[in-house]
């Protein structure tokens, strides 16, 4: 079995510190780190940093494919292989509200990528058409539809991977969401305008995590918390956050940051088909939709997922946010990684674990991904 040590590193460990030090890999497995005697092939990390890969649980597109248009297995290869330059080892291609049909189409096309192993697939996110009018941002509301027997039943039906479904609290039952988690699906609280009392009645039902938080969400205020509320108030369901500047302001965050555990922030990308493409428009909905000094926006100004990629979001979190690097590899890798029940086998940078790794020089400029101790190179070929 092949073995690759990354020497001359500042490894991110599990509870934030960086060690100075070897870390060797046999196989696609972490098998050492710390001051041991390099095996198999050396690579000189140089002094930069090793973070656990990045985990992206809100993927629309990337590489110039959106994935509600290329519902198969070469679509999702596509969007993985445009995220792997910037350090997404493993993501959950997220399909925006669509039509039951095409929910089914995209959940056998991920079936089908994890059966071919493409890389890094970790299972699908489904955001929508469950959610709210009344925060619906550029999703198509003619698409909207309420939990029913058949669309549960579909949301039920993946047979290999992880199932994510985001939806409005407000549009379902209680009874409804705990019937959804206790089959698995990993449920979030997302585009909606439910009160802050609804939201947690769902929280104690079953639904896990936030969809971006702050973004198309009924916000906090002082009479009326509101779903920001809830969130910010419970300690161990897991937010997503946009940390591109234009999503929410860095203030916003930093303050958020303050209220719960560092480890239930995720940092999330909503990447859309501009990332890793050179043509920066693309059509959704029939509208087109522009990169407009690095955000992504409909024709009326509405914000239409981001341009963002995680090791930007990472490089922003140190710099706007004031953490450090291990903690934002905490945000971008571990937390998403135990947000999705994975956090045993990747998600840090632990002998035993899955040697999914970036390495970003001193600076937080991307030098390498590896899924599997595998480069770019290598699952290319």
């Amino acid at each position: 079995m092949s073995q690759t040590s990354f020497i001359n590193a500042r490894i991110a460990t599990p509870d934030a510190r960086l060690i100075t030090g070897t870390l060797t890999c046999e196989g696609e497995t972490i098998t050492a780190i710390g001051d041991h005697a390099p095996a198999g092939e050396i690579i000189d990390a140089g002094g930069g940093y090793l973070l656990p890969g990045f985990i992206d649980t809100q993927v629309n597109g990337g590489g110039g494919v959106l994935f509600n248009d290329e519902t198969n297995a070469a679509g999702i290869a596509a969007i993985g292989r445009a995220h792997r330059t910037y350090g997404t080892t493993a993501f959950m291609p997220t399909l925006i509200s669509d039509e039951l049909s095409v929910i089914d189409a995209a959940m056998r096309a991920t079936e089908d990528a994890i059966a071919q192993g493409v890389p890094g697939v970790l299972g699908i996110h489904i955001e929508g058409p469950f959610i709210s009018t009344q925060r619906k941002g550029i999703h198509n509301p003619e698409m909207f539809r309420t939990l029913d027997a058949e669309s549960k039943a579909l949301l039920k039906s993946l047979k290999r991977g992880k199932t994510m479904v985001t939806l409005a609290p407000e549009n379902c039952t209680p009874e409804d969401i705990a019937e959804l988690a206790q089959a698995g699906v990993i449920l979030a609280a997302g585009h909606t305008n439910a009160t802050y009392e609804t939201t947690v009645e769902a929280l104690k039902a079953g639904i896990t995590g936030f969809t971006h938080l702050f973004n198309a969400m009924s916000p906090f205020t002082h009479r009326a918390p509101g779903v920001v509320g809830a969130a910010l108030e419970d300690q161990t369901s897991y937010t997503g956050i946009i940390a591109d500047g234009h999503h929410v302001d860095w203030a916003a965050l930093r303050i958020a940051m303050r209220t719960r555990p560092l480890d239930r922030f995720m940092l999330v990308t909503d990447a859309m088909p501009t990332v890793g493409s050179d043509t920066k428009t693309f059509v959704l909905n029939g509208q087109t939709i522009i990169v407009r000094d690095g955000v992504c926006v409909g024709p009326d100004g509405t914000l239409a997922g981001s341009d963002l990629d995680m090791a930007t979001a990472v490089r922003n979190t140190v710099n706007h946010l004031g953490r450090t690097p291990g903690e934002a590899a905490i945000m971008a890798a571990t937390a998403p990684a135990h947000f999705l029940g994975l956090g045993t086998s990747r998600g840090s940078l632990v002998i035993g674990q899955r040697a999914d790794i970036v390495w970003m020089d001193s600076d937080l400029q991307m030098k390498g991904t590896f899924i599997g101790a595998k480069s770019e190179e290598a699952l290319a070929a």
